[in-house]
This record gives structure tokens, C-alpha cells and sequence, in this order.
């Protein structure tokens, strides 16, 4: 089954659709991956996400550059990984290509988000930071 998602930001609002088609006989729409908690893609403000783990780790300069090279050429390839916790995006992967946005003067980025718990979120910082 493949399920697709496109959001579009607008100041303070978020409208989102979702297209689903299945080849397993499941009618389309009867289960969406957001409905299941699975991860759905989203572009999202970078002002909107925090990013926790800035404080521990520095970024290659040669690789955002080589991103933002490529990002401003092509587009970004990859969405970062975000966790949304009670309505507030966390980033823990894709320092890289969050900073080449960045650098970039980009508003937005492409996320693949999942919703977690506060637990989620202390769970991944731990792993994270070890």
C-alpha cells in the first residue's frame, strides 16, 4: 500500500491530504499511516523545529556546503526525521542537510514526521547523545 502526503504551510495553519492505493484489496482511505502512527511526510518551517542536540555536535562545514550545493541544484533528496510531541517538532537527524536549508535562506524543509510521547522524546536524546 502506498500512502502519500502533502502538507502546505501557511502563516499558523497546516492544510494536509492524503492519496492511498492499495494492490492487497484493502479499500483505500480505510486506514491511513497517520491513523496507524506511522511517519508522514511534511514540510515544515524551520523556525518550527527545535533541534536538541545542536548544543553536542558540530556539523562538517564541507559537508553542509557540499548539501547546500547539491539542495539548491536538485532539491533535498532525504527528509530530516522529526518527532512531534504535543503539537512541538523535534529534529534529531539531518543536522546537516538542516543547516545547508539554513544557509540557504530555505523557510521550509521536508520532514518525515512520527508523533511521540515526552518518553519518545527523553528516549531519543539518550540514544542520541550516547
Amino acid at each position: 500500500m502506498a500512502n502519500f502526503v502533502l502538507q502546505l504551510p501557511k502563516p499558523n495553519t497546516f492544510k494536509c491530504f492524503s492519496i492511498s492505493a492499495s494492490s492487497n484489496g484493502t479499500p483505500p482511505g480505510s486506514s491511513s499511516s497517520s491513523e496507524r502512527g506511522g511517519p508522514v511526510i511534511l514540510e515544515l518551517p524551520l523556525d518550527k523545529i527545535k533541534r536538541p542536540l545542536m548544543r553536542t555536535r558540530a556539523n562538517d562545514p564541507n559537508k553542509v556546503k557540499e548539501l547546500a550545493d547539491s539542495i539548491k541544484e536538485i532539491g533535498l533528496q532525504v527528509p530530516i526525521d522529526v518527532i512531534e510531541v504535543d503539537g512541538i517538532y523535534y529534529g534529531f537527524s539531518g543536522c546537516h542537510r538542516y543547516e545547508a536549508h539554513q544557509r540557504l535562506g530555505l523557510p521550509t524543509i521536508r520532514c518525515k514526521v512520527r508523533r511521540g510521547t515526552k518518553e519518545t522524546l527523553r528516549y531519543d536524546l539518550l540514544k542520541n547523545t550516547s
